[in-house]
């Protein structure tokens, strides 16, 4: 049987849908093949890389992506926002995708003025998203790494 594949995506593809694709790969790399993209593409946040290298994941092999790197020339299990502003833009047809899912995680980068507030609030939506994908992977069933 052929891997799902899981497409998270978000406005930028810079933090949230990073992060949740690290993740998925971390505790389901051998049962799913996750990608990450976004409407408006940036560069991978230096906090989102800063607080995944905290615990352990190096995000040097990813970059930020388009999803019209994938629409159309892929097909996909699932499609999960991970931000409203995504889930509002996303069409409601989405060719390719057979299940659609919305995580709405808070912004981390619209938060804070501070270094330490702006490291906390990203903290804290890491482990929001690890939190999830832990459990939604346990809800179907997939062994964690």
């Amino acid at each position: 049987m052929e891997n799902e594949r899981v497409l998270f995506l978000c406005t930028g593809n810079t933090a949230r849908s990073q992060m949740a694709e690290a993740f998925l790969r971390k505790y389901a790399g051998k049962h799913v093949e996750a990608y990450s993209a976004g409407f408006m593409p940036s560069v991978i946040n230096p906090y989102t890389e800063r607080v995944m290298r905290e615990i352990g994941i190096d995000l040097s092999g990813q970059h930020s992506k388009s999803v019209k790197e994938y629409l159309g020339k892929m097909s996909f299990t699932y499609l999960i926002t991970v931000c409203a502003e995504a889930e509002a833009k996303c069409p409601t047809a989405f060719p390719g995708i057979s299940h659609r899912l919305s995580w709405p995680f808070d912004d981390p980068a619209a938060v804070g003025r501070s270094e330490e507030e702006k490291l906390q609030k990203f903290r804290e939506v890491r482990d929001q998203i690890e939190k999830r994908i832990k459990l939604w992977l346990e809800e179907k069933g997939i062994s964690q790494e």
